[in-house]
């Protein structure tokens, strides 16, 4: 071999190497749905992270988990965060840091915002928060009209509150939320009475078994999402299965969540559940 060809050789082996090495950091960037991190909510083991913190979010992270979803301590003290109080959120984010997993989001009771939302969102600003989810606004269980409105109004207050903050406030679906107002339902109600700049949602995937589509509200409001709560559903059964072993189209669901505007998912489910999860949701690309 001339010393030209073997020049040309060793170039166009480099350049195949480098392509390689691209080709192969693209496919594991892309390995999770829509390119994010998997991330779990820290409710399913909250027994666990009351008796030991530190070996409870290790264990979280040994099984693939690279994101969590804390809930706070003053609202969830007696569910087994309160013990998290003991911390500044400096401190929380530094340990979850070196832990290996990033928190940018915590679930918070509409009663402690109520109370003293101000000292929330420092906590949150001391933790690294970009979201600050309620699960529900707590509203009642046969609401009027007026009552949705009156807590679109809270929130949509508060939600002004920890934009100025540089905090996205956030809602789930729960309880209230999947309550009916003259046969329509009140999630639908607060989607159009809560302002899309200060309040976004978290969709609970279970909620399918109320008859709520995941995909389906994701195209019908564009952009007003911007995380969820994953669960496998089984049709047949009517149980909480691993994501990947159940009957839901997790392709149709995530490839809808980019219309959505999600930009984080947490499984949330007992923890085998959630282990077993990770490596579907691992090799799922969308």
């Amino acid at each position: 071999m001339s010393d030209l060809s073997r020049r040309q050789f060793i170039k166009q082996a480099a350049t195949s190497a480098a392509a390689a090495s691209l080709l192969s950091a693209t496919l594991e960037l892309h390995a999770n749905p829509l390119g994010l991190p998997i991330g779990c909510q820290t409710w399913p083991v909250r027994d666990a992270i009351a008796k030991d913190f530190p070996g409870a979010i290790k264990q979280l992270a040994a099984a693939g988990f690279q994101n969590i979803e804390l809930c706070s301590p003053v609202g969830y003290e007696d569910s087994g965060f309160g013990g998290l109080a003991k911390y500044k959120g400096s401190e929380l984010r530094k340990m979850l840091n070196d832990w290996g997993v990033a928190c940018f989001s915590s679930h918070f009771g509409i009663a402690e915002l109520r109370k003293d939302q101000p000292s929330r969102i420092a906590w949150a600003q001391d933790l690294g928060l970009k979201q600050m989810i309620v699960p529900s606004l707590d509203g009642p269980k046969n609401p009027t009209l007026d009552d949705v409105k009156r807590a679109a109004d809270e929130y949509n207050k508060m939600g002004e509150n920890a934009a100025k903050a540089g905090i996205q406030q956030g809602l789930h679906n729960e309880g209230f939320e999947l309550s009916k107002v003259n046969g329509k339902r009140t999630y639908d109600l607060l989607l159009e009475l809560l302002d899309p700049k200060l309040v976004k949602f978290q969709f609970q995937i279970s909620t399918i078994n109320e008859g709520y589509d995941a995909a389906e509200y994701f195209m019908k409001y564009p952009g007003r999402f911007f995380s969820m709560h994953v669960q496998g559903w089984s049709a047949a059964t009517k149980k909480i299965m691993p994501v990947g072993q159940d009957t839901l189209d997790w392709k149709k669901i995530f490839t809808a969540a980019r219309t959505g505007g999600v930009e984080n998912y947490f499984v949330e489910m007992n923890l085998d559940l959630m282990k077993a999860s990770v490596p579907y949701l691992r090799s799922l690309k969308v």
